[in-house]
């Protein structure tokens, strides 16, 4: 897979052959309704799989990317994509974290972490997608004006939103339904 934008335009990098990459029209959407330039800010990335849309928040400038992957084996890759495109201190920081997502929330809870945009695409047949909105809720990792991207399957369905967020884009491609929500 390539690099999509950014600084790391074009660049490739590894993906596990088990997985679900996110698709290229949907990563470019991801990007281009955020908008091209992060500099600054706090990506998490929930079940990251290959790391690809936290490759593309560090490209495209973000100064922190955590990944966050439970599989043992896609987070040594995700780790060797960091290498293999010799990233690091002093330019961003990352971190892959190879644990589940919802105990790592309430760990960064804990730690009092915040982040300024969080993406999550859970396994589509898992149907994860109100459990993991309701975690993030339910535990103070973002702020005011936090962006929230989730890609989830067709068969998948965003929560009652309980007026805490406000849904900026909903967009459908192929199977995969894509949501763009702001803290309020």
């Amino acid at each position: 897979m390539k690099i999509l934008g950014g600084t790391l335009k074009g660049r490739n990098f590894y993906m596990p052959a088990t997985i679900r990459p996110t698709q290229d029209i949907v990563r470019a959407a991801i990007f281009d309704i955020l908008g091209h330039d992060l500099s600054e800010l706090k990506f998490l990335d929930l079940f990251a799989g290959s790391g690809a849309v936290g490759l593309e928040a560090v490209s495209r400038g973000a100064a922190e990317v955590v990944l966050v992957e439970k599989d043992p084996q896609n987070a040594k890759i995700i780790q060797g994509n960091f290498e293999l495109l010799k990233i690091g201190y002093p330019h961003v920081f990352h971190k892959v974290i190879n644990a589940d997502a919802f105990a790592t929330i309430k760990e960064m809870a804990r730690r009092q972490q915040q982040f300024d945009i969080v993406f999550f695409d859970p396994p589509f047949d898992q149907q994860l997608t109100k459990k993991i909105l309701k975690h993030l809720m339910g535990y103070a990792i973002l702020h005011a004006h936090s962006y929230v991207i989730a890609q989830f399957g067709e068969d998948d369905s965003l929560p009652e939103l309980e007026g805490r967020f406000k849904i900026l884009k909903e967009r459908a491609y192929g199977n995969s339904r894509l949501a763009i929500l702001e803290l309020i």
